[in-house]
């Protein structure tokens, strides 16, 4: 294991970087960078790797798929050249060098300019659309060319292919709809490969702006995703918009992006916002291109994230159209209005479910994050806002609570703690183990139960970090049935370390950035980790992602499941120790449903549709793979977009006449109420909590 020049989390590195003084400032500084974030990551984080010929051999493979994700601009020629410093790059970095780094970007710049002019000579000529040949879209199952021969080949098939598709588009409106203008195929082709062109000119208008500072930012998180996914260096400017984005207010669409290689991904959905709202895009889904109003679709491919999130962001009231790819492949065009999003949106929020016939009077709690702020005397908790929540539900008497937290990707660990000693008397709720030492246990001290009857708690495959701490504290205890699907599997934590404190002097190179770095992992009180495994429900409900693999585990180089020594815990509020009888129960009613049976289908749907990554060039081909899919997609079409008899939800009384002061409130309300009605989960839930009511004898309860 490697020991650089930092001692400590916060060391000494001046007398290092003041030998290299000489160097112009920005090589100076992005070698201060470099050598401040591998020796904070060595000696801070959970589970350091060794930087070694076997490091450098991932990092070389990484870095090069950052920088050439469809391997588009290198060949074998150019790999030639830079397999001198495969197994370089940990030496590279013990002693401040950037060879490797500086040949890449040199190789990388007289490519792109050749590309440039590639393209360009490409899409001058018209396309054969009748020759039986496949464009391969996944960069893993293709190699690098080998000669500028086979280069210009595969720019002219990812080029035709993105002719054939607007082809493929203007032939079917012209079809279906007789007012359009009637045009000859070969002024359709033309006309698409016009407008290919021009979305590729303003890529390149754009992706020449890309400086050297940007790649050496993604050459420094090259080195520290091999550690773990969730560590990575921040530039002052991306903390800036870290901290903001973090905050109580965001504008725009509602929706946190990363780079994800050449493209843009979202990471975030922010509760309350336009994308939340409009259901229709989620995590993981990937940004092909922005439109504005009345525009041309800008192709946004190798963009700046900056620039993308620019031309996203923009004022309340007006239009974005986003064109998305989803998990399964499926391309889609999303129309956004813009708004401001209001916080209060993120809060917990209650209601009254019925469903007559078979249970009356269920409290339902919407957690959509682990939000806290302690900053000023406006601050908010979400365990004390869940806790109103409760009392406010006692006083209706209900017989029962769904806490929903699908969807919730964790935040404050001292809410998680505190929200789930509303639900037993006291004890242990979370061990959190630092690297190579004991593990902090976070118990519940208080011995007040707000909640003492029945418990249901709602997760699914985006539920993570504080949403399964608390879902495994509940599962371990007894003391709630868990309903869903696989929770996400981050068993993680993160703190941010400000470089400018590590190192000592050099105020003309600062401010430096920050590195958020995993310094901690999450274990249940049981001992198991959360990590990668998350939490597996009592009772499993399918979904549309049921056949994909979703979650940490996803992630290449995240950190292992683990186990340490679990601890004494038990309760005597309520345990549920007939998680078999109702998982029968619940099997039963999805075996008779026909919307659950359509989920299960979809799922299919969805896998086959991502596993396909080969397409045809042949636009007959292909417009018959299209029309297959349109019959497919059909049976799904708004089959989850019904309100359902059986499930009647309600405001709280003391809640009524807060959501009456506006209109915007009540709107919003009424959407809420509405999506409640539609969620065929929330409807087996209260299925499940029925069960769970009616059959004592399989509960144990004391007080």
């Amino acid at each position: 294991m490697i020991r650089l020049l930092i001692l400590g989390v916060v060391g000494a590195c001046s007398f290092f970087f003041g030998s290299i003084l000489h160097e112009e400032n920005d090589v100076e500084r992005e070698r201060m960078i470099q050598n401040a974030v591998l020796s904070i990551l060595d000696q801070a984080h959970f589970n350091p790797v060794d930087l070694n010929d076997e490091f450098s051999d991932e990092a070389f493979d990484e870095f090069l798929q950052y920088i050439d994700g469809r391997k588009r601009f290198f060949t074998k020629e150019d790999l030639v050249k830079l397999e001198v410093y495969r197994f370089e790059l940990d030496n590279q970095a013990k002693i401040g060098s950037l060879a490797f780094f500086d040949l890449a970007n040199e190789l990388l710049e007289k490519r792109i300019g050749e590309a440039e002019v590639l393209y360009q000579d490409i899409l001058s000529k018209p396309f054969n659309f009748d020759v039986n040949e496949s464009y391969e879209f996944d960069p893993d199952k293709k190699d690098y060319v080998s000669n500028s021969v086979e280069l210009r080949d595969r720019w002219r098939k990812a080029l035709k292919y993105d002719v054939m598709i607007k082809v493929e588009s203007r032939l079917k409106r012209q079809e279906e709809d007789p007012d359009v203008e009637k045009k000859t195929f070969a002024q359709i082709e033309e006309s698409a490969r016009k407008d290919v062109r021009e979305t590729y000119d303003k890529w390149y208008k754009t992706f020449k702006k890309v400086k050297r500072s940007d790649r050496f930012e993604a050459y420094l998180n090259t080195f520290a995703h091999l550690f773990d996914p969730h560590s990575e260096y921040f530039n002052p400017k991306e903390k800036q918009d870290f901290d903001i984005s973090m905050g109580g207010k965001l504008e725009g669409i509602g929706a946190r992006l990363r780079t994800e290689g050449d493209l843009t991904q979202v990471v975030h959905v922010v509760p309350g916002g336009p994308v939340w709202k409009g259901k229709q895009i989620e995590v993981n889904d990937l940004i092909l291109k922005v439109k504005q109003k009345g525009e041309e679709a800008v192709d946004v491919f190798g963009m700046r994230i900056d620039d993308v999130v620019s031309m996203i962001r923009g004022k309340k009231g007006t239009f974005v159209t986003l064109t998305i790819k989803k998990k399964d492949g499926t391309i889609m065009d999303v129309e956004i209005e813009r708004d401001v999003v209001n916080i209060e949106e993120s809060f917990a929020k209650s209601a009254i479910l019925n469903a007559p016939g078979v249970i009356e009077n269920i409290g339902y709690i919407h957690l959509p994050k682990f939000y806290s702020s302690f900053d000023g005397p406006d601050g908010n908790s979400c365990a004390v806002d869940v806790a109103e929540e409760i009392e406010k539900l006692k006083e209706n008497q209900v017989n029962g609570i769904i806490l929903d937290l699908r969807n919730n990707g964790g935040g404050s660990l001292r809410d998680v703690v505190n929200m789930s000693g509303l639900f037993i008397k006291d004890g242990p709720i979370v061990q959190v183990k630092p690297r190579e030492r004991k593990p902090y246990i976070y118990r519940d001290e208080d011995d007040e139960v707000r909640y003492t009857g029945p418990l249901v708690v709602m997760i699914n495959s985006f539920s993570a970090s504080a949403s399964e701490i608390l879902a495994a504290a509940m599962q371990d205890y007894q003391r709630a049935v868990i309903v869903g699907s696989q929770s996400f599997g981050k068993g993680t934590v993160q703190r941010f370390i400000n470089l400018d404190r590590a190192v000592r002097g050099n105020s003309e190179f600062k401010p430096l950035g920050e590195i958020k770095i995993s310094m901690q992992k999450f274990y249940r009180v049981n001992g198991g980790s959360t990590q990668l495994k998350g939490v597996t429900p009592d009772i499993n409900l399918p979904d549309r992602y049921s056949n994909i693999e979703i979650g940490e585990r996803e992630y290449p180089h995240a950190m292992g499941w683990s186990e340490i020594a679990g601890l004494e815990y038990d309760q005597d509020v309520l345990k549920v120790m007939n998680t078999d009888y109702l998982e029968n129960k619940s099997s039963e009613r999805i075996k008779q449903s026909e919307t659950f049976t359509k989920v299960k289908e979809q799922a299919r749907l969805y896998e086959k549709n991502r596993d396909q990554t080969n397409y045809s060039l042949n636009l007959v081909n292909y417009r018959e793979l299209l029309r297959k899919r349109d019959e497919e997609s059909k049976m799904f079409e708004d089959f989850m977009s019904k309100e359902l008899e059986s499930l009647q939800v309600s405001n709280l009384p003391q809640d009524k006449t807060a959501i009456s002061l506006d209109e915007t409130t009540v709107a919003s309300n009424q959407e809420w109420l509405s999506d409640i009605r539609k969620d065929i989960y929330i409807q087996e839930s209260l299925n499940i909590i029925g069960d769970l009511i009616k059959s004592p004898s399989y509960t144990k309860v004391e007080h």
